[in-house]
Order: structure tokens, then C-alpha cells, then sequence
């Protein structure tokens, strides 16, 4: 039967369809974001995460390429200022792997929240050995000797990696319930997704070495992120919303065993920070009004702008 001129165009149709249906189908493509329909509050909400993911990404980039932003994606930065003494930490090939996955990961979800708002330039970073010592010798109450030095192995990089992905993590737990429109929620979701899973690798990799002693100080891994936790409980003025590798078997999963390779509360659901609690966490003062740590002068975007332009007196 010879075709006619209409189902060859049909046929002609159809194969250009079949040709093309992996893009025809892709994610971005059937879900149609109306991006303008995004609140104010919704922006708020997801610039002030861009805080934590510059810190994330030039950690990582520099820890594990000995490079940030300023080389790898210098348009991300939007002109703001170098980090302050990031350097490449001296990794096996093993832990290299990981952080450098970390890294690029950590680029594309400062892409992805700047395809949803404007966001702002890259805070001024504090991510020098100094800085992290101070963290250190606070956790302990006393000064570490030597000073602690995130930088001086994987060991070292990976119990200061624990100090970082999980207060985004959190903070992102508290901005899921207040968000509104579509997007934002599944954006946030992504994020959260990976997050937890970055800390979930970090948690596994000093989970395997808890008992080990952490050269010099004859501390043991577990201890240090003991410290860590109980620290942020400190700084955040909030409760109990941290807690280390191993726990009381009352804290455990089910009150049934003392590992904790996962925090969560009784009912292993993950804690929640508003972006205040993380303020008082990242500035290392527990004071969302009073810049430091690793912000010496503050995170941008409204919400932690407000806090800095709102000082209570004394």
C-alpha cells in the first residue's frame, strides 16, 4: 500500500519523537518551574544557605585541588573576596577522591541556588588553620598542642569536614517546612539529599576509626566529635540537636546499640536549625548578631544581614 504524503509526515514525526525522547523526557523538561511565583520569604530562604555552600566548596576545592572558586568557577563568586588561608591538605589518594567528589558537588548546588535567586557575593572566609584551632581548643575547653591544623592530614581534613556539612544539613531540615513554592521545596530537597549524604560518608569514615587516636593529642576520634557536638549543643542555645559517633545506648537507634553513624532524634528523624541557631554556630560565639569564626565579617543575605544590623545594646 503506498503511504500517503499525511502519514509520511506522521511516520516523519514520529521518528524525530523516538530520536530525541531521553530529552523529550528528561526531568527539567516535563516539570514546567514557575520561578516568578518564588515569595520573598522563599528567596530568604534559600540565599542564606549560600553561606554554608561557599564555605563547603572552598574548603573542599582547596583541601583536595589546592585551588578555590576564584579558578574553577570565578563567576560563581560574584566578586566577593578570597578566602582567607585555605590551602591543600595533605590527603591520601583515597581521601582526595572523596573530597574533590565533595567539591564539585558543592559547585553545582552554588549553581543551582543561583538559578533560582539572585543570591549575593561570596562572603569574606575564614578557613585557615588558626581558625579552625580556635574551633578545636573551644570543643576542649583548653588550647590544643601543637594547634590543630585541618590541613595536616586526611585524618585531621576529615574530623574538620565533620564540623561543616551537618549545620547546612540541619539548616536545611529547618527551611523545608517554611518554604512555599514548588521549586524552592524541591530544590531544597536536592540539596538536602546530597548533604546528608556527604555527612553521612564523613560520619562512615571516622565511624571505621573512632577508637583510633588522633596523633599527637592521644585522643580518640570519637572524643573529638563528642566534643564537636556537644560544642555546637553549646553554641546554638537551642537543646540537644548534635551529637557524635558513639552514644549513650539510651541516645541510640531504638535504644538498642551505641553506634551513631546517623544523628537523629529517638525516632532517627533528622534535627532541625533555624538560620539563627546556625549563625551562632558558624561565627563561633554563640551569637547571631556578633560576626566571627568563620565569618569575620558576617554572612550576607537578608536574613543574617538583619541580625547584624540589629544589635541588641548592652
Amino acid at each position: 500500500m503506498a503511504l500517503t504524503a499525511t502519514s509520511t509526515a506522521t511516520i516523519t514525526t514520529l521518528l524525530v519523537s523516538l530520536l530525541f525522547l531521553p530529552k523529550f523526557y528528561s526531568f527539567e523538561l516535563i516539570i514546567d518551574y514557575d520561578y516568578s511565583s518564588i515569595s520573598k520569604s522563599d528567596v530568604d530562604l534559600l540565599e542564606f544557605p549560600l553561606n554554608l555552600e561557599f564555605l563547603e566548596a572552598e574548603f573542599f576545592l582547596h583541601g583536595s585541588l589546592g585551588y578555590g572558586l576564584d579558578k574553577f568557577a570565578p563567576n560563581l563568586t560574584k566578586g566577593g573576596p578570597s578566602p582567607i588561608g585555605a590551602r591543600r591538605a595533605k590527603l591520601d589518594p583515597f581521601t582526595q577522591d572523596i573530597i574533590k567528589q565533595f567539591a564539585f558537588q558543592e559547585v553545582g548546588h552554588l549553581r543551582a541556588i543561583q538559578k533560582l535567586v539572585k543570591g549575593f557575593p561570596r562572603p569574606l572566609l575564614d578557613l585557615s588553620a588558626a581558625s579552625f584551632a580556635k574551633v578545636v581548643d573551644r570543643a576542649f575547653g583548653q588550647p590544643l598542642a601543637p594547634p590543630f591544623d585541618p590541613y595536616a592530614s586526611g585524618l585531621n581534613f576529615l574530623l574538620a569536614s565533620y564540623l561543616i556539612p551537618y549545620v547546612g544539613l540541619t539548616g536545611y531540615v529547618g527551611a523545608n517546612s517554611k518554604l512555599q513554592a514548588p521549586a524552592s521545596k524541591r530544590l531544597v530537597a536536592g540539596l538536602l539529599a546530597v548533604e546528608s549524604g556527604q555527612d553521612a560518608i564523613i560520619r562512615a569514615l571516622l565511624y571505621e576509626r573512632a577508637t583510633v587516636k588522633v596523633p599527637p593529642y592521644g585522643i580518640t576520634v570519637a572524643e573529638f566529635t563528642d566534643r564537636f557536638s556537644e560544642l555546637r549543643n553549646k553554641l546554638g542555645h537551642a537543646g540537644f540537636k548534635d551529637e557524635g559517633l558513639v552514644v549513650p545506648l539510651v541516645e541510640g537507634a531504638e535504644r538498642k546499640i551505641i553506634g551513631n553513624i546517623l544523628a537523629g532524634n529517638r525516632k532517627s528523624i533528622a534535627f532541625e536549625r533555624s538560620p539563627e541557631e546556625v549563625l551562632r554556630i558558624v561565627y563561633g560565639g554563640g551569637n547571631e548578631h556578633k560576626p566571627g569564626g568563620f565569618y569575620p565579617k558576617g554572612a550576607k543575605g537578608r536574613i543574617a544581614r538583619s541580625h547584624l544590623h540589629s544589635m541588641p545594646t548592652a
